[in-house]
């Protein structure tokens, strides 16, 4: 069993490590959104004229996207009930809490997120507009990420002083 103060150190590490994807997140992100002002980035044929570094904007995008969802779900969430003294060990019930926590907003946005992350992690190119649909979706759906992250930092500090 992992004492209390060692759990609140690991928590601290992976906040903080979980705070420089969070900072690039957001630099992508206001590239998009300059990107998005001049190109219709989700139009397949748009898409496929776009720069070299374009695509790259995009993929570091998805790349943080994928981290930040992962690490709060694999690395942040469960670490957050113990340190508050929630205990729980299976994942469905470390979502439950967080979900009663407000900590997510819902379980089926967490979820929805979660498996249009998976599906462009494989997408084909035959299924191009599906993909652009998903990142359009990503793209869109930065503030809720944003939100479960911040959420996340305003919990912890409740426990960690």
């Amino acid at each position: 069993m992992i004492k209390k103060d060692d759990t609140k150190k690991i928590l601290l590490k992976r906040l903080e490590k979980l705070e420089k994807h969070y900072t690039a997140f957001k630099e992508y992100k206001v590239l998009i959104d300059q990107l998005l002002k001049e190109k219709n980035i989700y139009d397949q044929f748009v898409f496929n004229t776009l720069l070299p570094q374009e695509r790259a904007i995009l993929d570091a995008y998805l790349k943080r996207f994928s981290s930040i969802q992962d690490f709060l779900g694999a690395k942040i969430f469960s670490l957050l009930l113990d340190v508050s003294g929630i205990n729980s060990s299976k994942m469905s019930e470390v979502l439950y809490y967080i979900e009663k926590e407000e900590i997510i907003d819902s379980l089926d946005n967490w979820i929805e997120l979660r498996e249009v992350r998976n599906e462009l992690e494989h997408d084909y190119p035959e299924e191009l507009q599906e993909a652009l649909d998903d990142l359009k979706f990503c793209i869109d759906s930065f503030s809720k990420l944003e939100s479960y992250y911040l959420n996340s930092l305003n919990y912890a500090k409740k426990y960690i002083s």
